[in-house]
């Protein structure tokens, strides 16, 4: 039994629709206790819920995606506390906190950092509110910026397999400055989630290492140029200067000591250390003691990121970025991802299967996504005769287009909502391979594949991976990646382990190979990747634009 008495260090991951706060023991990586918060109103893609009554009904334009900050307070309050009592320890035990965050997640705030959503005049106003990962309505400001880079040969835009996703901090930050110029100016510190928590935390604004680099194009200690940034908008030049730059805080080192005000909340000790803050796919490499080069680690969840640390600099096509010391200090982090994952698979489920399914999963006691496996499995790989695109949520790597959207090739009056289903999850197997092709093609080979997050638990899924990927599936041992990533940054800033490889081959697990490619399964599916690889050339590289020019047409008829 864990000895509740030994010191622990608390990780808390602010994810998409909850935050969730385990507390974990230092010496061994156990987890003593956890507890979940889930975001209300979280996720605001088609109306302003957390705008005041009076103002009516406030409709968000397409590709919206917004939260309240007062979502990830309340973690604070609510699921650190109840975690601290489902551990049963005493909290002067616990030595030090920290956190992760989806990114690229940005918070507009005042000098003090008061969000401008929580200034009464601005709190009917989209822009005000937190800019989640998944809002894509800056893709048109990302163009730009994309095309200004290679005009101009600027040196950073290799570091991001040239081009910069329309997620990240410069395309919502331009968006913001053309659409509302009132709130642009009133703002001052466009903050990343990751280290707004921080500053709630410690009372000081800390920017982190690895959003800095990866979302906020950090390279080499310069930002892009005024003279760039000005070129893109008159007036502003001075964007990274007086919005974005500021102190940079190395991953693993201390941001600051727990406030008092943050005490009360969290029922922590006052003055403990808190970690620099994280992104929750980067933090999560150590807790699957992925610190060498080559081991890849995908972050299965709403979407997938994938990490890999590597001991030389590659610029390789369609990458999210590549950041010294971005995940792992003193080697090379890179970044892909796919933006929908499962997100699609909970699209699917919610508006494309019939409620007889729904009614036979509930008789059986078990979940939609369950049922649907199950029958899906049933038959052979290829029996369905499908072969899907996993761009419901754009594409973010290689492509890097939020315009593309969701395709499936094949179907017939015979195709049934399970083989769908099943199209969809190999999709996204497909997309992960293009991924790993990139690197190895780039020449940073792919060791090791370790998957992290939720969607670990389909074994048929994992399989899958196996099979299309043709490469051994390791697991890993936490249930809670990135939580358990943010524990061992904590229990490095308290001062507990000289460094994050250290904590991480102490407090880290990973289940070795626990699947491996089936040959039979991984011909038949080499013969699907062909195809899905002619559908990803033909309209992801500009053969057939039809995907854009449907998106442009759905945005003028709603307008």
């Amino acid at each position: 039994m864990p000895d509740p008495a030994a010191k622990s260090v608390i990780g808390i991951d602010f994810g998409t629709l909850s935050g969730r706060a385990p507390v974990v023991r230092v010496e061994d990586g156990a987890e003593l206790g956890s507890a979940v918060h889930e975001y209300e109103p979280g996720v605001m893609d088609r109306t302003l819920t957390a705008a005041p009554a009076d103002a009516g009904i406030v409709t968000l334009p397409p590709d919206w995606a917004l939260q309240s900050p007062g979502d990830y307070v309340a973690v604070l309050r609510k699921a650190v506390p109840a975690a601290l009592a489902d551990a049963g320890i005493d909290s002067a035990d616990v030595v030090g906190v920290g956190t992760d965050f989806t990114a690229c997640t940005m918070v507009p705030t005042l000098a003090d950092g008061t969000p401008l959503s929580e200034v009464p005049r601005f709190a009917d106003r989209p822009h005000a509110y937190v800019k989640l990962w998944k809002h894509h309505a800056a893709q048109p400001h990302a163009d730009r910026i994309n095309a200004l880079a290679h005009e101009r040969k600027a040196s950073w835009i290799g570091r991001y397999g040239g081009l910069i996703s329309s997620e990240w901090e410069f395309a919502k930050g331009l968006q913001l400055f053309e659409e509302d110029r009132e709130l642009y100016d009133a703002m001052a510190h466009w903050v990343e989630a990751a280290d707004w928590i921080v500053w709630q935390l410690t009372g000081r604004y800390v920017r982190n290492a690895c959003t800095a680099g990866y979302k906020g194009i950090l390279q080499d200690g310069e930002y892009p140029s005024a003279d760039f940034l000005a070129a893109l908008a008159p007036g502003f030049g001075d964007f990274a200067e007086t919005k974005v730059a500021h102190e940079i805080g190395r991953l693993g080192d201390a941001a600051g000591g727990l406030t008092a005000q943050a005490a009360a909340w969290t029922g922590l000790p006052e003055g403990i250390p808190v970690a620099v803050g994280n992104v929750d796919a980067h933090v999560s490499a150590p807790a699957a003691q992925a610190v060498e080069s080559g081991q890849m680690v995908a972050i299965m969840g709403t979407s997938t990121c994938h990490v890999m640390s590597h001991d030389r600099l590659v610029e390789a096509e369609g990458i999210c970025g590549v950041v010294h010391g971005g995940i792992i200090d003193g080697l090379w982090g890179y970044e892909a991802g796919q933006s929908g994952v499962g997100d699609i698979f909970a699209w699917y489920v919610e508006h494309q299967v019939p409620g007889r399914l729904h009614a036979e999963a509930a008789d059986r006691g078990i979940s939609v996504h369950q049922h649907l496996t199950e029958l899906a499995y049933a038959e052979p790989v290829g029996a369905h005769g499908l072969v899907a695109l996993d761009w419901h949520s754009g594409n973010r790597s290689v492509l890097v287009d939020h315009e593309l959207s969701g395709l499936v090739v094949g179907q017939t009056l015979a195709t049934r909502p399970e083989q769908g289903y099943r199209a969809l999850l190999e999709a996204t197997a497909f997309g992960t391979r293009v991924i790993v092709e990139t690197f190895v093609d780039a020449g940073i080979p792919v060791t090791e594949f370790i998957v992290a997050g939720g969607l670990l638990k389909n074994p048929q899924l994992m399989q899958t991976y196996a099979d299309v990927l043709r490469l051994p599936v390791s697991i890993i041992a936490s249930a809670q990646g990135p939580a358990l990533g943010s524990a061992i940054h904590a229990a490095v800033a308290a001062g507990e382990y000289a460094d994050v490889r250290a904590a991480a081959a102490a407090m880290g697990a990973v289940d070795r190979d626990v699947y491996t490619p089936h040959e039979p399964d991984a011909r038949t599916y080499d013969r699907l990747y062909d195809e899905y690889t002619l559908l990803h050339d033909q309209f992801g590289r500009g053969a057939n634009d039809v995907m854009r020019r449907l998106r442009s047409l759905r945005r003028t008829v709603l307008a």
